[in-house]
């Protein structure tokens, strides 16, 4: 019965990490769009979500199947349950995907208000945000967690701090007719600190799972680990 859990429970690690994975490209696959005002690309992210979704309710039934099956307790009982958060934070991460493609298709038919700086720079930050995170549940290694929150997070704020007031102060203030297409990158600077947040909650998660110690809401806890 023992082996039979274990393995189960290293299929679900799979799984986890597959839906990490997919989660990691549709950003990766929005932000292209987004620098080539790609309708193609961006179209291609939307269609792709299905896949996201499929899979957070195979692993959704998966964990709660483990828990009837096995009853698990302590450690493995948190992984599971955790499992399950976290699979709702990777669907929204990819919903936040699909809502900047959404943007670029708003976009499509006008010129880039700006050349792309700080975005692409946030964007790699909520890409290796995530993966980090999925990093430190999968490996249960929660200093790696604490370091996606801690070190992470912060730089993902101040970038949205800088592409909002830039946009705002440079563009929409001193020129109103560029509004539509400030808003419209606002709103992508604005989805992905969203999934820097979810990034964020993983890691918490992935403590917790460790740990068995709620961090969330407890930056003091954090920081005298």
């Amino acid at each position: 019965m023992k082996r039979h859990f274990d393995e189960e429970l290293a299929e679900l690690n799979k799984e986890i990490l597959r839906m990490g994975a997919l989660t990691e490209e549709s950003i990766y696959k929005s932000i292209e769009a987004l620098k080539t005002l790609s309708m193609k690309k961006a179209k291609q992210v939307i269609a792709e979500d299905d896949r996201i979704n499929e899979l957070e309710l195979v692993i959704d039934e998966k964990c709660l199947d483990l828990i009837a099956l096995y009853q698990p307790m302590a450690v493995d009982l948190r992984f599971i349950v955790m499992a399950m958060k976290i699979c709702t934070d990777l669907e929204r991460i990819a919903d936040l995907a699909v809502d900047i493609c959404e943007r670029v298709l708003e976009m499509a038919d006008k010129p880039l208000l700006k050349p792309l700086i700080d975005i692409p720079k946030l964007a790699t930050l909520a890409q290796g945000m995530v993966k980090e995170a999925i990093d430190a549940f999968i490996n249960r290694d929660a200093g790696q967690a604490r370091e996606v929150i801690l070190r992470a997070e912060p730089e993902a704020d101040n970038l949205r701090n800088l592409v909002q007031s830039e946009l705002i102060n440079d563009y929409i203030l001193k020129d109103p007719s560029a509004a539509p297409r400030a808003v419209s990158l606002l709103l992508v600077a604005r989805h992905l600190e969203r999934i820097c947040d979810h990034a964020t909650n993983i890691a918490e998660d992935a403590i917790y799972m460790v740990e068995a110690k709620v961090v969330k809401h407890r930056l003091g806890v954090l920081k005298e680990t």
